[in-house]
């Protein structure tokens, strides 16, 4: 077992001013095999003590120096690839190769953002084009300042790359809060920090619960900028802190994303495309598509060819490179998804497939891959993020009522749409409300491309050029030729 992991405060570990600690759970095994210090304000206050002193030279190094830094970030997460893998693997129970997705994932937005550190340095004091010819103006692009990062516990390493990798870019200096649930390896970015010689207090890492942590990061006077990845509850909480001060703020939330398989669907295909979209990662993703609405002449077909594969899913260690799904990240997620299947039970949902359909392993937070079909749309299971491996699903006749039970939802974060026919699959596409959507594939994530919700799913986006700027203030210096 681990000893007690330390906070990381301008390129130092030293010990929380709060004696307490949290244990680390291997969700397969069971087990603890790691101490969490639990921090306090104390420890929020030094760090952001030193992010603030170490803000002006960071800016002050410039986009080319900063991206540098950033590849180097990406170097040492390929050099520590498989180890992170199997550490991952580990404290979340997610399999190795959801893993090694997760760990080509975060290497990948270091290196964009590297790229876009340099693009950066170019743009700055460009002209802005306007008809007076006595009249010059130019845009400067400063970074907001010293942010405050919260990460959950699902995509540990890929959503901290998706906030540290643009602030730093931007020239932020960072406090950043990894999940208690999972700390292991997000805890290697400190020891990478030091092996790159990141300049003191640029990144520092502070280790707690929401309580200990979270409430004085995101009350913290000090903090110019706020970016969360949550639940709705919890975000809410952060735009309510960041109120005072008129800080910026930016939520990556919930989800309860639909996947439209229109009539000339092609079956096999469709099936294959709805399994990677809601039993990836055990089903804990906020863009999980939870609800299937299939064509009423599709769906019985469909249904069973979705049963067979379930049924195939192999539930086990992580470690073993045969395992198709891992346990739940942990015991309360767990229980939180079971307590939505005995509401299923009462809510009298029909079962395609559940836990009655096989026998889950002996050890592990495991839940069953589940499959409800004819779902009505006022099911709470129908409604509301369950984070887990539960798919529901009903039917439509056509086009338009497709559209409008996609996007009859509080959320709006991601869709997929499935149809032989490209140009229809986009139309339908380009008319659901969400912030990314999917045609005719799985779940493709790229650091060029934006991601982020409507409606409750949040506030803001991440990746791409986007990212960037939500970490950028923009500066107009104007005056005569």
């Amino acid at each position: 077992m681990q000893e007690l992991m330390l906070q990381f405060i301008d390129n130092y570990w030293v010990p929380s001013q709060n004696t307490l600690s949290l244990p680390v759970i291997d969700p397969y095994r069971q087990q603890q095999i790691a101490t969490v210090t639990m921090g306090d304000a104390d420890d929020v206050n030094a760090a952001v003590n030193a992010a603030r002193r170490a803000f002006d030279g960071w800016q002050a190094l410039g986009g080319r120096a900063r991206g540098a830094y950033l590849d180097a970030f990406a170097d040492a997460l390929a050099d520590r690839r498989e180890a992170l893998m199997r550490l991952s693997s580990t404290n979340n129970g997610k399999t190795l190769a959801e893993a090694g997705i997760d760990l080509d994932d975060a290497i990948a937005c270091y290196r964009y953002y590297a790229n876009q550190a340099r693009h950066l340095e170019h743009r700055q004091g460009r002209l802005v084009d306007h008809g007076m010819d006595d009249v010059e103006a130019r845009v400067y692009e400063d970074p907001a300042g010293v942010v405050g990062l919260i990460t959950p516990w699902n995509f540990p390493l890929v959503t901290s790359a998706w906030k540290i990798a643009p602030a730093l870019a931007a020239g932020c200096t960072v406090v950043f809060k990894p999940s208690e649930v999972t700390p292991l390896p997000e805890n290697a970015l400190a020891e990478i920090a030091l092996e790159v010689q990141l300049p003191s207090g640029v990144l520092n890492l502070v280790h707690g619960n929401g309580e200990g942590i979270g409430a004085p990061l995101t009350s913290h006077p000090g903090i110019d900028k706020l970016s969360f990845t949550g639940s709705n509850r919890v975000g809410e909480q952060v735009m309510r802190a960041a109120a005072d001060g008129s800080r910026s703020v930016s939520l990556e939330l919930g989800g309860k994303s639909p996947i439209v398989v229109l009539d000339d669907a092609d079956i096999e295909q469709a099936a294959d495309w709805i399994m990677a979209g809601i039993y990836f990662n055990s089903g804990q993703i906020c863009s999980a598509t939870s609800r299937l609405l299939v064509h009423d002449s599709l769906a019985d077909r469909l249904h069973a060819a979705l049963g067979e594969r379930i049924d195939a899913i192999r539930l086990g260690d992580p470690l073993d490179s045969d395992t198709d799904m891992g346990p739940m990240s942990s015991a309360r997620q767990r229980e939180s998804v079971e307590d939505y299947l005995a509401i299923a039970a009462e809510e009298g949902l029909l079962v395609v497939r559940d836990a009655s359909h096989r026998q889950l392993p002996e050890q592990g937070e495991f839940v069953a891959p589940s499959l409800y079909c004819d779902v009505p749309t006022d099911s709470r299971l129908w409604r509301e993020e369950v984070f887990g491996p539960v798919l529901c699903s009903r039917s439509f006749s056509s086009e338009a009522e497709a559209i409008a039970l996609a996007n009859d939802s509080d959320f709006g974060l991601a869709a997929t749409v499935i149809s032989d026919d490209t140009e229809r699959a986009k139309r339908v596409g380009r008319a659901l409300k969400a912030g990314i959507i999917w045609f005719n594939t799985e779940q493709i994530v790229l650091p060029e491309a934006g991601w982020g919700g409507f409606k409750k799913s949040g506030i803001g986006r991440e990746l791409g050029p986007w990212g960037l700027s939500d970490y950028l203030e923009v500066k107009h210096i104007v005056g005569p030729r």
